[in-house]
């Protein structure tokens, strides 16, 4: 008789009960399973960019060389010197990009990851709509590390004016691409803002009457998040992010109306003016 092939538990997520409800445990199995899928596409995508460790290597480091190429037509004299610490440093840097560019290029996979974690605790109905503003958070995370990459050699710029007259400046290759890494990052995750606000009020924790209500406070927030999150601490790179920061939440807001008058419209909600 030919046996069947059983999955691991770990490869396996829990069954809700026949009302959607799940218990702790099996709350954190699911959890459990979603963090290793999100790993293993994360270690997938980085042995492929390894194959293509040359490219990845210029587009990481192209800001840092517009950046320095911007800052010598001011200062002609400056010595800026990129750097690389240890024997085993360059192979490092090339595990690192590679890690770097699978965890932003499996973006699809982590982001539907903690969509499938939170979606049991909503209506079909609402899944349906939520799953549809869903396929826009890849795009928005994209956008942002494309943004983070496009302003980071102007902030770059700014820090390099800092550097004494006749002082070399010379920067270690694995702190800056930490540097920029979390550069890519916040800005990524800054404009996932709407969808994190959108599913709050998919599942009943957020109200529109509660964003309208702290709309000054939450777009002071923004320009708070953006002084504070960008590595650079320039004014521009500030602004950059939290001006679209502070445009996706009030588009948030109006969503979060017209979802709510969906759900008063059918019971689920009262409104109160």
């Amino acid at each position: 008789m030919k046996r069947r092939f059983s999955r691991p538990d770990w490869l396996r997520v829990p069954e809700p009960s026949d009302d959607g409800s799940m218990a702790l445990v099996d709350h954190l199995k699911e959890l459990r399973y979603r963090v290793i899928v999100s790993a293993v596409a994360i270690v997938a995508i980085m042995c492929v960019t390894l194959f293509f460790n040359n490219y990845f290597e210029n587009l990481v480091l192209g800001p840092y060389d517009r950046a320095t190429a911007i800052f010598r037509e001011s200062h002609p004299d400056s010595n800026i010197i990129m750097s690389t610490d240890g024997l085993a440093g360059g192979m490092m840097l090339t595990l690192k990009i590679a890690l770097y560019s699978g965890l932003v290029l499996s973006c699809p996979v982590w982001l539907y990851q903690i969509w499938a974690f939170i979606a049991p605790g909503l209506l079909s109905k609402e899944k349906k709509y939520a799953l549809m503003f869903l396929g826009t958070s890849i795009p928005l995370f994209l956008a942002g590390v494309a943004l983070g990459y496009w302003i980071s050699p102007k902030g770059f710029v700014v820090l390099l004016g800092f550097t004494p007259e006749g002082v070399s400046n010379i920067q270690d290759v694995n702190k800056f691409l930490q540097f920029m890494t979390v550069t890519l990052l916040v800005f990524g995750i800054a404009f996932l803002l709407p969808v994190i606000l959108v599913t709050m009020n998919l599942v009943g924790v957020l109200r529109a009457q509660t964003l309208a209500k702290y709309r000054t406070f939450g777009i002071f927030l923004c320009f708070v998040f953006g002084a504070v999150a960008t590595p650079s601490q320039d004014p521009f790179s500030m602004c950059a992010l939290a001006v679209p920061m502070a445009v996706m939440y009030i588009i948030s807001e109006i969503i979060c109306r017209i979802n709510d008058k969906r759900r008063a419209a059918r019971g689920d909600l009262v409104l109160v003016d």
